[in-house]
């Protein structure tokens, strides 16, 4: 059996942050940028705090069979608050969305390397 990628995303909202966890969460910012957004085993969290209280989290997982990517998802998400509530940030309105990798559409460069490879 062939191992599966899963890139499973959480998404949320600050919630009631005191001017000083707002302030620390501006000071650092620069990484949290979305320009630096990737999928990571530990989730990679990024968030523009001066345009809205919006966060993601982005992480990447692995499974054997499709079924795995509840696991996963649910692995995720519990990451998630753990890393905002271990820092005391407020949340809401947590909700996911996960991703298999084998089941993703193929780009057209993808596409062709295949055809090309047969």
């Amino acid at each position: 059996m062939s191992t599966r990628t899963f890139r499973v995303t959480v998404r949320g909202v600050f919630d009631g942050l005191a001017a000083e966890q707002r302030a620390e969460l501006l000071a650092r910012a620069s990484e949290h940028d979305v320009l630096r957004a990737a999928f990571t085993p530990e989730g990679h969290l990024s968030y523009d705090l001066a345009a809205r209280p919006a966060f993601t989290f982005r992480f990447l997982d692995s499974g054997e069979a499709e079924e795995d990517i509840l696991e996963a998802t649910e692995r995720a998400e519990t990451a998630a608050q753990a890393w905002l509530t271990e820092r005391g940030y407020g949340y809401k309105n947590l909700r996911s969305k996960a991703e298999d990798l084998s089941q993703a559409p193929l780009g057209k460069r993808q596409r062709r390397a295949a055809a090309q490879g047969s």
